[in-house]
């Protein structure tokens, strides 16, 4: 009760001295007016900076999270046949090859006691594999995704011709768990060492 007859009385007086100092008070109104609208100018400018910052930052952060991703979805892998310089084949059924000494398998996903390698994430692939053999036999060998045929290599047998050296690539569309494999035909051969009869395949781009 009391707060309320005091506010009554502060209203009443400031009436009074509003009617007795009119022209100073709406010069002062005026002048506080204005700086009022600098102030809410300078807000503004204020909270639009903070927006093009908070818009910086969110890039940023997305960039770093981008970076972050490559960085743990790199796949990579390069193995050799391997033999010590024998041939391997030819064998009355088409076999997977296997591909033992291991050069890169960044990502673990080539498996050096399959031949086998298994796609981690889903994305594009790219895949080479090269070969040497001895001209006595004709030479096939096929890029198996699954159990489809992908691509294929392949040589006649010559007399003429004492080695054979071939390969082929290509990109291929993977599911996450898909199988990629090379497979040497029925009746033939490649030469198996450490440098030239090779499998290899990296990662490009992940869905």
């Amino acid at each position: 009760m009391k707060s309320t007859i005091l506010l009554f009385v502060s209203l009443f007086y400031g009436l009074i001295l509003a009617q007795e100092d009119g022209p100073e008070i709406e010069k002062t109104s005026g002048t506080q007016s204005c700086n009022m609208c600098d102030l809410l100018k300078e807000f503004g400018a204020l909270r639009e900076k903070l927006g093009v910052m908070e818009t910086r930052l969110k890039d940023s952060e997305n960039q770093i999270l981008e970076l972050k991703k490559k960085e743990t979805t790199k796949v990579a892998f390069s193995a050799a046949i391997g033999g010590s310089g024998k041939q391997i084949g030819p064998f009355n059924t088409d076999t997977t090859l296997i591909y033992k000494t291991v050069i890169t398998n960044i990502g673990n996903a080539y498996n050096e006691h399959t031949g086998i390698f298994v796609a981690p994430f889903t994305g594009i692939y790219y895949f080479t594999f090269y070969y040497h053999a001895g001209g006595s036999h004709p030479v096939s060998l096929v890029l198996i995704k699954n159990s489809q045929s992908v691509v294929t290599t392949y040589d006649h047998q010559t007399l003429n011709d004492g080695a054979d050296n071939g390969g082929n690539a290509v990109f291929v569309q993977l599911q996450q768990g898909d199988l990629v494999f090379v497979r040497l035909g029925a009746n033939t051969n490649v030469w198996g060492n450490n440098e030239i009869t090779t499998f290899s395949g990296f990662l490009v781009n992940q869905d």
